[in-house]
């Protein structure tokens, strides 16, 4: 059995990165945004914790969340989100021909990878390098041209309060370079 060592640095600021099982891209569906905001919601009353910022891809979420002092407990946070989630869309999304003997024996469905990353922030500079690797994501995928035109991010919220501007992660295309319009 596999012993994984995760940072527990009580009351410290984390970096995730959770990922569907095989890849799915359904993240972005209406269904699971709602199920993966109401389990957010559901466990923070019990286990509270701030959410600094966020993105949701289609097959992938990156966030970072801080816990409370005397806290670092993130694994029963997420093991929590991820299985209510799972069991509000899994019959919709569900997969029961990719259920194995390991899967079973966990409990797991098959929305979810089993495991998922966290790095402990160190410093503002890290806070401030993965704030805005979270926020730039959508356009690095390829899923728009700037960071503002991506619906489900915590980017809208940082340009409301002043971190970011309208205009932060913009990719402008050279057409002349990329060899259109001739």
């Amino acid at each position: 059995m596999s012993r994984y060592r995760r940072a527990n640095t009580e009351g410290a600021s984390y970096f995730f990165t959770v990922v569907t099982y095989r890849r799915q891209t359904l993240l972005c569906n209406e269904k699971i945004r709602r199920a993966l905001r109401q389990a957010i919601e559901a466990v923070r009353v019990d286990r509270p914790f701030e959410i600094d910022a966020w993105v949701l891809l289609p097959d992938h979420l990156h966030c970072i969340w801080t816990l409370p002092l005397g806290d670092a407990d993130y694994a029963t946070r997420w093991g929590m989100i991820k299985r209510t989630v799972s069991l509000a869309c899994g019959a919709d999304y569900g997969r029961p021909e990719w259920i194995n003997a390991s899967k079973r024996k966990h409990r797991e469905s098959t929305l979810w990878q089993r495991r998922y990353w966290e790095h402990r922030i160190r410093d503002d500079r890290d806070f401030s390098r993965h704030m805005d690797y979270i926020h730039y994501n959508p356009v690095k995928h390829g899923l728009c041209v700037r960071a503002v035109d991506w619906p489900y991010s915590t980017f809208h919220r940082h340009v409301r309060n002043g971190v970011y501007t309208m205009d932060w992660g913009y990719v402008k295309i050279d057409i002349a370079a990329e060899g259109y319009g001739e």
